[in-house]
């Protein structure tokens, strides 16, 4: 059974009219009619083990009618069309028996209210919850007067609204069938059979995409002889299994008493017969050249940008030992070779705001204890490179199965008030020095020179100033270039080039969700956001508004490559650097794995499997390269890297009670959009300074909120905290409110709010050596959830709240 159909069952709904003439008159009159409605439980077709369905297929698929891109969006004009095409002769009688008939009106159609109809559904936990596929249909009729069967299918043009459990009908399948027809071959058996096709989201997505109603066939039938033979195999397997149980083979246990490099051998077997689909999975299928095109500008400048912007902070925290320059290099290594070399190829490395934070403690003490930075940073980066080999060699990343949902957007959202941080604190800076600088309050006696913040900028004083200027320079204190000039123009433009930048790309983002436009166009702007934001907002800000001073990163061409002269250290500092190092191999060691766990999440579909392991040797390997040259560290990181898995992919809405859900049908696992961008961040190297300084900081700050913004996408931690101050009619109608009480949502959620501030108070704390202690605050939240927590939640709440598939 294919992934994508193993946890998806069939439901056959049958509604029942009550059309007695002899009703209570008064019922009748005010338009009251009572419906039953009852569900059965439908297993899918076992297209290996039974004969009828790939005989079905094949039959149908020469004699069915198959109508595409049609414009009517409603059953009964659906059903008519469909048997105008059919069986003309009994339309009326199909129609009679598919409707419920409503008197005043010819039939009632506000509603799929077809006598019988089958829909897939994916359950969402042991107690049976679960939800509909809802871009398709089948409509089932049994006639007496039919001789044999017929099949009609119609893909809509448009997705239809039609009823409570099918909002965003896209495929329409109407079966007709003898009423005295043997079982395996009546409406029901044959309706089921098209239904387990149409249960698998990717055969759905490649329906909707074919061009021609031959390639609708091909894609059909082919998609049944490989179910078929998937199915087969799979019989085979378990029935191997079974004998090897009964007959009382050796189990595998043994094989765990010894793991030694077991991990890293499991991953490279299951990726590297993957390596060259790799690259071709980026070439090949339906509006893959465009997503590969849009993704890769997207991971340009969503990894070009935090690049320039960390190594604005760096240079600042370093005082240039680490600038914008090295920042870009070592992004170009680092990234290209992950790309070639690591396992998960939708994985993006990336120096982040806690490796900057290290960075700076690490600064503060060759300060204090009069150590060559470099030396002490290459030890640092070599130590926690020896400890992540060893984690990678004796398979650590196993503990990992302890890390949950719950663990993974405490992360996530940390990250995202991370970049929050950032943003505010640049523009709290600003505003210090522009708006609220000591020239705006007109007294000249409490003007402040401020020669190193302004370094980056040449100033020249405004008209206003020219008393104050006059003044100062009479007294012989300061140069032209040294007053600190009231700017206020240029804190209010920080603010709009800031919120711009935010507000543009989050509304592209969600612009597949609006009316507007043609689908393909809403989809293409959305995976455009980024680009678009930045652009745009980069040029009011260095065009529209010129003569007005806005700060942009500062850069120094000097040369980046030099060996970390290690021999400087004394063998106290050494040690001292191997304690700093495992504090920081573990920092990436949560990183990294947390992010590969989101990425390889079972609701992004990938099939060709996780590399924990082996990916963590890799950035141990480029953990060492960066560090004997002193170029920053980078490892796996949010929200890059979902991002990057939801840019490759195509998605499924879905409606229920007003609120939209995406689900992901499938994702292009290809290596070529890493690989590409990372080659023109290299190329950007020549556009240093110019013309990247016209991108203001302004412009990088809103760049880090706008991922904050995106990254709380699906997040459910972020969801229930918005529940906190929602109405509760407004609630979602998701699995977790209709399984868990009210009050446990919320104590789910207090435990997850507490162990972010601690994250925070240790995270964002203003003394240096608090900072080491962050690695393993992270690292603390695995025995939290699985200790603490289920003393306070029953377990049953828990797997609903925080279930693997959830």
């Amino acid at each position: 059974m294919s992934a994508s159909t193993s946890d998806r069952a069939l439901v056959s709904t049958t509604i029942i009219a009550n059309d007695n003439e002899d009703d209570d008159d008064e019922v009748e009159d005010e338009g009251l009619h009572l419906i039953t409605c009852t569900l059965q439980r439908l297993p899918l077709k076992d297209f290996g083990a039974e004969v009828r369905p790939a005989v079905d297929i094949t039959q149908f698929l020469q004699q069915s009618v198959l109508l595409l891109d049609v414009t009517e969006n409603s059953p009964s004009d659906l059903v008519d069309l469909l048997l105008s095409r059919m069986v003309p002769s009994v339309a009326e009688e199909a129609k009679m028996i598919l409707f419920t008939h409503d008197t005043g009106t010819a039939y009632r159609i506000s509603s799929p209210t077809a006598g019988k109809t089958i829909q897939a559904t994916c359950t969402t936990g042991d107690s049976g919850t679960f939800d509909y596929d809802q871009s398709w249909i089948c409509a089932l009729c049994n006639l007496p007067t039919l001789t044999r069967r017929h099949v009609g299918i119609v893909r809509l043009k448009h997705p239809a609204n039609m009823g409570h459990t099918c909002h965003e009908v896209r495929l329409f399948v109407l079966v007709l069938c003898p009423s005295k027809e043997k079982g395996t071959k009546n409406a029901l058996e044959t309706g089921r059979t098209f239904a387990t096709l149409l249960a698998d989201m990717d055969l759905r997505q490649r329906l909707l995409e074919a061009r021609t109603e031959d390639e609708f066939k091909r894609i059909l039938l082919k998609h049944t002889q490989e179910l078929a033979e998937e199915q087969a195999i799979s019989i085979r397997v378990d029935h191997g299994s079974a004998t090897r149980l009964s007959t009382g083979g050796e189990s595998n246990e043994g094989e765990k008493l010894c793991r030694f490099g077991q991990g890293i051998r499991e991953d490279l077997s299951r990726r590297l017969p993957h390596y060259i689909s790799d690259y071709k999975d980026g070439l090949t299928g339906v509006k893959t050249p465009q997503k590969v095109l849009s993704t890769t500008l997207f991971l340009y400048f969503a990894c070009i940008l935090p690049a320039i912007a960390f190594g604005v902070l760096n240079d600042h925290n370093t005082h240039g030992k680490i600038d914008v320059k090295k920042v870009i290099i070592g992004q170009t290594i680092g990234g290209l070779f992950f790309f070639v070399f690591g396992g998960q190829p939708l994985l993006i490395l990336l120096t982040t705001a806690p490796l900057s934070l290290y960075i700076k403690v690490i600064y503060s003490i060759c300060e204090d204890f009069q150590l060559d930075f470099y030396a002490m940073y290459g030890c640092v980066g070599l130590w926690s490179s020896f400890f992540l080999v060893l984690y990678s060699l004796f398979d650590v990343s196993r503990l990992m199965r302890w890390s949950t949902r719950s663990t993974e957007e405490i992360f996530a959202l940390f990250i995202s008030i991370a970049f929050c941080v950032d943003a505010f604190r640049d523009t709290v800076k600003n505003f210090q020095e522009n708006y609220n600088a000591p020239s705006c309050k007109g007294d000249p006696a409490s003007l402040a020179v401020n020669v190193s913040s302004k370094a980056n900028r040449v100033d020249t004083p405004t008209a206003a100033n020219n008393s104050v200027v006059a003044y100062l320079l009479s007294q012989g204190n300061a140069s032209v270039s040294e007053i600190v000039e009231c700017n206020r123009a240029s804190s209010l433009l920080f603010l709009l080039l800031m919120f711009g930048t935010v507000w543009i790309g989050v509304s592209l983002y969600n612009f597949n969700k609006t009316p507007y436009l043609q689908a393909g166009k809403r989809e293409a702007l959305a995976d455009y956001s980024l680009p678009v934001a930045v652009i745009t907002l980069s040029f009011v800000g260095s065009y529209l508004f010129q003569d007005v001073t806005v700060e942009r990163f500062r850069y120094d061409d000097k040369n980046v490559f030099m060996v970390a002269p290690l021999e400087r250290l004394s063998w106290l500092a050494v040690l001292g650097a191997m304690g700093m190092g495992f504090s920081l191999s573990l920092l990436f060691f949560m990183d990294q794995n947390i992010t590969s766990a989101m990425v390889n999440n079972p609701c992004n579909k990938l099939k060709k499997g996780p590399a924990y392991h082996w990916d963590l040797f890799v950035v141990a390997l480029v953990t060492a390269f960066l560090s004997l040259f002193g170029l920053p560290w980078m490892h796996a990181t949010l929200p890059h890297s979902p991002l990057h898995v939801r840019g490759l992919a195509d998605v499924e809405e879905r409606v229920d009670q007003g609120h939209v859900y995406e689900i992901i049908v499938k994702v292009r696992e290809t290596r070529l959009t890493g690989m590409i961008s990372h080659f023109f961040i290299g190329l950007s190297l020549f556009l240093l300074p110019y013309p990247l300084a016209y991108i203001p900081t302004a412009v990088l700050d809103g760049l880090f909120l706008y991922m904050a913004v995106t990254a709380l996408n699906g997040n459910q931690m972020f969801e229930r905290i918005t529940l906190l101050f929602m109405e509760q009619a407004a609630y979602p109608p998701n699995h977790y409110i209709r399984r868990v009480p009210q009050r446990k949502i919320h104590q789910f959620t207090g435990c997850q709010v507490t162990q972010l501030l601690v994250m925070c108070l240790f995270g964002f704390a203003p003394w240096a050596y608090m900072k080491m202690v962050f690695p393993l605050i992270i690292l603390f939240l695995l025995p939290v959830r699985h200790r603490l927590v289920p003393q306070l939640i029953e377990g049953r709440f828990l797997e609903a709240l925080d279930g693997e598939h959830q």
